[in-house]
């Protein structure tokens, strides 16, 4: 089973296909989006290194307009750091995760790839996902969607992690570019239990006639199906609605078996 992809739709657009796969404990799901529809190239793109011996799962997920140049260069860039960002990740928890963020921010503000940047014919959306021991954590450029599912959270209606930020993206227009940076991180302590992680851009939470722009609803797709079958459903209901973007999924589940914070009062009545 591989534990490591990188690739763009430039490669491989998906177009009038549903590809689902596994990488590690991560499943990735494509759809090219409907020719009949007037779809010809899937600008989507992703990387991901899943490594359970030391605790962690990495992704990259993009979503590109008018060329998937700015994917392309972003998912190149990170094969040339990935040794060093690997390194980071192997760090004890309290210093690999912000010992990331000045990595990724490096990364994208060194003169030398901005510089590439602005001779690009497009830009892309960029989240950067990873779950590292009991944790989720997070950097986001634009509006690709980062979930997450826990029974506790689902009956507070919490899904969504990030924020969607529009207008947002690194390439042509480059946010890194501008004279304070535009982006947003954040990180979750995952609740003891199943905890399913789900990232996807923006081709299912848009696509007309369905319901997955109410979070609760994609995670429907996954009762009584396994983590590959309920990406696949979701891939299907977009394909039969014949949307015409691509929609990419990356999706995988975590027993945490650490217990999560709880408020004082209620430990209190748990103690007594």
């Amino acid at each position: 089973m591989s534990r490591e992809i990188s690739w763009v739709g430039s490669e491989k657009d998906f177009v009038d296909e549903i590809s689902v796969e596994t990488v590690g404990a991560i499943v990735l799901g494509r759809f090219g989006g409907n020719s009949s529809a007037g779809q010809y190239k899937n600008e989507d793109g992703c990387i991901v290194w899943a490594d359970g011996a030391n605790g962690y799962e990495f992704v990259v997920l993009l979503d590109a307009h008018n060329s998937a140049d700015s994917a392309e260069l972003v998912v190149s860039e990170f094969g040339k750091r990935k040794e060093e960002l690997k390194e980071i990740l192997r760090l004890p928890l309290n210093r690999s995760l912000s010992e990331l963020e000045k990595g990724i921010l490096y990364l994208f503000q060194n003169e030398d790839f901005k510089r590439r940047c602005r001779k690009l014919r497009g830009e892309t959306a960029c989240l950067i996902a990873v779950r590292k021991e009991n944790f989720l954590w997070w950097f986001s450029i634009g509006d690709c969607i980062l979930y997450l599912h826990h029974p506790e959270l689902a009956a507070l209606q919490e899904y969504q992690q990030n924020h969607r930020s529009f207008y947002e993206w690194v390439g042509k227009v480059n946010t890194f570019e501008l004279p304070v940076p535009c982006y947003s991180t954040g990180c979750k302590e995952l609740r003891k239990g199943d905890n399913h992680i789900l990232l996807t851009t923006d081709g299912l939470v848009e696509c007309p006639g369905s319901v997955f722009d109410q979070p609760e609803k994609v995670f429907t797709a996954f009762r009584d199906a396994g983590n590959e079958e309920g990406v696949r459903k979701l891939l299907r209901t977009v394909q039969e609605k014949n949307v015409r973007d691509s929609t990419t999924i990356l999706s995988w589940q975590i027993i945490n078996e650490t217990a999560a914070s709880e408020p004082s009062d209620l430990v209190g009545r748990k103690d007594g």
